[in-house]
């Protein structure tokens, strides 16, 4: 079914990815992607209907730290204002939510994270089951590594494979001023068997901002805007021992009900912070060789936590904006190994 009010993205900016932002606070390093992506549609923060952000306290390592960001936005006069401590995508899906009430018109979506600060491998795994599963610390490359070697023994792919995905990602990076890492990456040692240092996602530290509008609004402020057609989020059993780890069910649920089946499409921002996860969407999306998948660089060559799925939809966004995609695929994740899933559809206007 259509939503009952067209809602696009009409502008999408972020910050350069770097391993380390130590001389800036977390306002201070979005601050500049806010002022940009207003900046891209001439609003100013007093015309946004509505604003959402992503983030977490665990990498701030204190209470709402969020509501510091605010500052960075401007909350007076009194905004009509949302926090999900995910990703941004997910901030997104709760303000498409808000658009289609009808309440507002606009909207303001951004997230963040600064992972330079602490040991992100051990952070990720208070994701985990608290009782049975986090006190044993595994962690988000080990867990990783799990999956990638199910996927190996099922006969679903091999290093050489996982090296190719890596080599590729980082080849699209070339041309992406804002990645992490770009160009030729030695595919490294490895970290955790079958998983190179290729094979996994930098550290680093980044933000990211996009407007929604809605109908006429859209086009108002946008020349070509990326309208979501479609859009949906879904999440596996918490527990990895229930789960098919080569496989994601609900990534291929998420994409049947956001609509990706009743078409093809030409491009595909994919949130796989490892080789290995690319493959199993690959399989769950029904992803052919004519669908380039994530020619900005993908996460493999930034992947600021808490941002990253929100940049694979601006993205995909951008892309339709600048005529390079009519109808593109973007694809968030959270949790380990790929336990939750978000999958949004977006086009452009016929040429």
């Amino acid at each position: 079914m259509r939503p009952i009010r067209d809602i696009a993205v009409v502008a999408f900016a972020q910050s350069d990815h770097r391993r380390t932002s130590d001389e800036l606070s977390e306002v201070e390093m979005l601050l500049p992607v806010l002022h940009e992506v207003l900046n891209r549609t001439g609003l100013k923060a007093g015309d946004i209907g509505f604003t959402c952000s992503g983030s977490t306290d665990y990498l701030a390592g204190r209470a709402f730290s969020f509501t510091m960001a605010l500052d960075g936005v401007g909350a007076w006069p009194p905004i009509s204002e949302s926090h999900v401590e995910m990703d941004g995508a997910w901030a997104l899906y709760e303000a498409w939510t808000k658009l289609l009430t009808g309440d507002a018109d606009t909207a303001l979506v951004y997230s963040y994270g600064k992972s330079s600060p602490g040991s992100v491998r051990d952070v990720l795994t208070r994701q985990l089951d608290p009782y049975y599963v986090a006190p044993l610390w595994p962690d988000s490359v080990a867990l990783a590594a799990l999956q990638a070697r199910a996927l190996v023994d099922a006969g679903e792919t091999d290093e050489p494979e996982l090296a190719t995905v890596a080599a590729r990602s980082r080849a699209s990076a070339a041309t992406n001023p804002h990645a992490q890492l770009r160009g030729p990456v030695p595919h490294g040692d490895y970290l955790v068997r079958p998983l190179r240092t290729g094979d996994c996602p930098p550290i680093g530290d980044g933000a990211a901002a996009v407007i929604l509008a809605a109908g006429d609004r859209a086009r108002e402020l946008c020349e070509r805007p990326a309208w979501i057609r479609g859009i949906d989020h879904r999440i596996e059993a918490h527990s990895l021992g229930v789960r098919d780890l080569t496989d994601s069910p609900s990534t291929r649920l998420a994409a049947e009900r956001a609509g990706a089946f009743d078409r093809p499409v030409d491009t595909a921002e994919l949130h796989a912070p490892f080789t290995s996860q690319e493959v199993v969407l690959r399989k769950a999306l029904r992803l052919g060789d004519d669908v380039r998948v994530n020619p900005s660089g993908g996460a493999l060559a930034a992947n600021p936590i808490m941002a990253a799925g929100l940049i694979r939809i601006g993205e995909a966004a951008a892309r339709v904006h600048r005529g390079e995609s009519d109808r593109a695929l973007a694809h968030a994740t959270s949790g380990p190994c790929l336990q939750q899933n978000l999958v949004a559809v977006l086009e452009g206007d016929a040429r």
